[in-house]
């Protein structure tokens, strides 16, 4: 059996490759790969904070400080008042058209890979890794 260990080191390199060959695609919409995903997290979940924003994909509070204000800047999302101090996040008609860009991206990326190695879309990989990330987010 092979070390699981070597699990870790095989997504991190899938991960580096990702924002590597995305990087320039992105860039072309004014983000880098960590603001898409800052991005599709505020798709994903509406009027998130910025915490929740940084702890759903266990990013630290400063970077996600930094992209929530860089994607502001060009228009892609407001902020509006939530309980307390609390910030809300939301995407403006402009972030959205972005985030259908950016799963475009994301999603053609995903494919040549799973075709280039015959992995499909009901691999019993895809909920094992989807339970382990569930797993983390929810520990933290």
């Amino acid at each position: 059996m092979k070390d699981l260990g070597y699990l870790a080191q095989d997504i991190s390199i899938l991960h580096r490759k990702y924002y590597k060959d995305t990087r320039d695609q992105f860039a072309k919409l004014g983000l880098n790969p960590t603001a898409a995903c800052v991005l599709l997290t505020v798709h994903e979940h509406p009027a998130i904070n910025q915490n929740q924003v940084a702890k759903t994909l266990v990013i630290d509070k400063g970077l996600t400080t930094r992209e929530v204000n860089k994607i502001l800047g060009l228009g892609y999302l407001t902020k509006t008042a939530g309980t307390g101090k609390t910030q809300l996040l939301t995407l403006t008609t402009a972030g959205e058209d972005v985030v259908n860009q950016v799963q475009t991206i994301r999603r053609s990326w995903w494919q040549a890979r799973f075709d280039q190695t015959g992995i499909n879309a009901d691999s019993p990989l895809i909920p094992a890794i989807e339970a382990a990330v569930a797993n983390i987010i929810d520990m933290d």
